[in-house]
């Protein structure tokens, strides 16, 4: 009898709370698809990671959607409790607790089919980059452009960079091959039109951003890189990555 008694009341301890826990409020940006994205499933592949891992660290979670450097913004000045997906920066670990790696992307170039172009200096001196706003250059590429040898277009996506690097408006722009396939996909222009590059530019790594003034936010990393790790230890980390990569190469 006293095990009967007993059973329901730890249970109805552990969801009370649960249910008093503090929301998480996310916030992240539009259009980075398969990883961010309003109209895409479950609001992107990192969107269902960040809150699944949350989830499985005990915490409710509420979403925002804003344009990148705002929501970077508004975060910082505790607006919000945590952002993603951001690759690391010295700037940006100034301000920021990072999570354990999320996704790692390797970064190529895109260009016209009838002018490829390779990762090599020499040959991109005097060309034109297109890196949608927001968006951090590769380190690789930082000399030629503190040189201004080599200059950058700024638009909203990086679909609308396919699109102008289609017209001969820019040269070139710089993606992980998911992203910039599903880009050009998005365009509505032949993937034959386009050039992806065989040499890598570099690897980012994009990750989960507490800022350090909020309290407790050594906490609430340590908690999401445990939820992370349970995440990839039963399985459902690889499905969400496997089902989010198959949406994001067959989507129409």
């Amino acid at each position: 009898m006293m095990i009967r008694l007993l059973l329901p009341l730890a249970a109805g301890l552990l969801f009370g709370s649960l249910a008093n826990a503090a929301s998480i409020r996310l916030v992240t940006g539009d259009e980075y698809a398969p990883f961010t994205g309003q109209n895409l499933p479950n609001g992107g592949m990192l969107t269902e990671l960040v809150q699944q891992t949350l989830q499985q660290a005990g915490h409710q979670t509420s979403l925002t959607w804003l344009p990148w450097k705002r929501g970077y913004q508004a975060t910082l000045k505790g607006q919000f409790d945590a952002t993603y997906p951001y690759l690391p920066t010295t700037e940006r670990q100034a301000d920021y607790l990072f999570s354990a790696v999320l996704y790692e992307t390797t970064q190529r170039l895109f260009s016209r089919a009838g002018q490829p172009l390779e990762p090599d200096l020499q040959q991109l001196v005097g060309k034109r980059m297109c890196l949608p706003l927001g968006w951090h250059p590769p380190p690789r590429l930082a000399p030629l452009l503190a040189a201004g040898t080599l200059q950058r277009h700024e638009p909203q996506d990086l679909t609308t960079c396919a699109r102008l690097i289609d017209l001969g408006r820019d040269d070139f722009f710089v993606a992980d091959s998911l992203l910039g396939e599903r880009a050009i996909h998005r365009s509505g222009l032949a993937a034959e039109r386009f050039s992806e590059s065989q040499g890598v530019v570099g690897s980012n790594t994009l990750h989960f951003l507490v800022p350090r003034n909020r309290p407790g936010a050594q906490q609430l990393i340590e908690e999401f890189d445990k939820g992370l790790r349970l995440l990839q230890e039963n399985g459902e980390y690889a499905r969400i990555l496997r089902t989010h990569r198959q949406h994001a190469l067959n989507a129409e």
